[in-house]
């Protein structure tokens, strides 16, 4: 039950995000009656032991990260002064550069951290339930229910138009970086690429769609009868959006800011290329609509096999060639980028080839 390790051994944000994942596949495991007696004794001291330092964790989480409005959430800490970022980081969020509100404030609402909530308050619940305690337990069912709430996902985040799952927040579209002169030390003017913003930014969904629109997805959030589970199928599977013959890419080529530079000296990170841990998580939700009865499962499973062979033949073809996994893939060509050497989360590879993933 080690695998959901794998998803976060990089950067410290996923770490804490794989921290709840593996504790849920030990939830999972002794649901399912997959452990022994004597190991589902040990499970339950162990969580018994850590129930403190995670019910810690997660309160931390639901206040220091909580939105405006009651049981929203957004990363804190973009910077909303900058000069020189053309979309500021959300470097908690572990999507570094994936495309936010272009103007950072308290109005955000951040559909990736509002899954995360929902999977940890979950995950508590389940915890609670198996150390018996039922009060903490019915406060955190009570969470994971709010949070999974589908009309009130949909009220939040849900673009009816573009049948995609967005992010909210002050945005404007009309920002860019220019050349400009700019004095620096000893009075010497200097060519640097400063932000400019065009138009005056109002609160809206931020319509870029990439890995953060399909969270609700890869949730399991959307009920497999839903015709919006259709839509992301189709978004899945459009070449012009996200689907590419070595993975799905980061962010749909439709967006503004595909590839495009977030500074002078900051090339795309997750702006197009393809990142196996959330090629990972989206094909463990395809794997799981296309078990379920719903009007789409034979769908799901066939755009699952065609992703699954996509990145299973593109992984074995780059190791061939180079000896190494990468810690990404170019989307044009499938070649590796970024960190090599890199058995973090592209080591999930394996796990594909296995065909295991999380099954509550």
């Amino acid at each position: 039950m080690r695998h959901h390790i794998l998803l976060g051994s990089v950067q410290v944000p996923d770490c804490r995000k794989a921290y709840v994942m593996y504790h849920a596949d030990l939830v999972c495991g002794i649901k399912k009656n997959k452990f022994t007696a004597s190991e589902k004794n040990d499970i339950s001291t162990f969580l018994r032991q850590a129930f403190v330092r995670l019910d810690a964790w997660f309160k931390w989480f639901n206040t220091t990260q909580s939105g405006k409005d009651a049981n929203t959430y957004y990363w804190h800490g973009r910077d909303n002064v900058t000069t020189r970022e053309l979309n500021p980081k959300s470097l908690s969020s572990g999507l570094d550069d994936y495309p936010r509100a272009s103007h950072p404030s308290e109005d955000e609402r951040h559909l990736d951290l509002r899954c995360w909530m929902h999977l940890a308050a979950d995950c508590m619940s389940s915890i609670s339930d198996i150390l018996d305690d039922s009060d903490i337990g019915k406060e955190y069912g009570l969470t994971a229910n709010l949070l999974s709430d589908f009309e009130l996902l949909n009220q939040m985040h849900f673009d009816y138009n573009n049948g995609a799952y967005f992010d909210c927040g002050n945005h404007t579209e009309k920002v860019r970086l220019s050349w400009r002169l700019v004095e620096s030390a000893g009075n010497h003017p200097t060519r640097e690429l400063v932000r400019e913003v065009l138009e005056k930014p109002v609160l809206r969904l931020v319509p870029h769609i990439g890995y953060v629109s399909l969270f609700p997805f890869m949730s399991r959030l959307i009920p497999p009868d839903s015709w919006i589970l259709e839509k992301q199928l189709d978004l899945i599977s459009n070449t012009s959006t996200l689907w590419t013959n070595f993975g799905l890419r980061s962010l749909a080529k439709t967006s503004s800011l595909y590839m495009q530079r977030n500074t002078e000296h900051d090339a795309p990170y997750w702006r197009g290329p393809i990142w196996m841990n959330m090629n990972y998580m989206i094909l463990s939700a395809l794997n799981y609509y296309s078990k379920v009865d719903g009007p789409y499962r034979d769908r799901a499973k066939t755009i699952y096999n065609d992703l699954r062979n996509n990145l299973i033949r593109n992984v074995v073809r780059n190791y061939n060639q180079t000896g190494y996994l990468w810690e990404q893939y170019d989307q044009k060509k499938g070649k590796g980028k970024g960190a090599r050497l890199f058995t973090g989360w592209t080591s999930l590879i394996v796990l594909i080839m296995a065909e295991t993933y999380a099954e509550c």
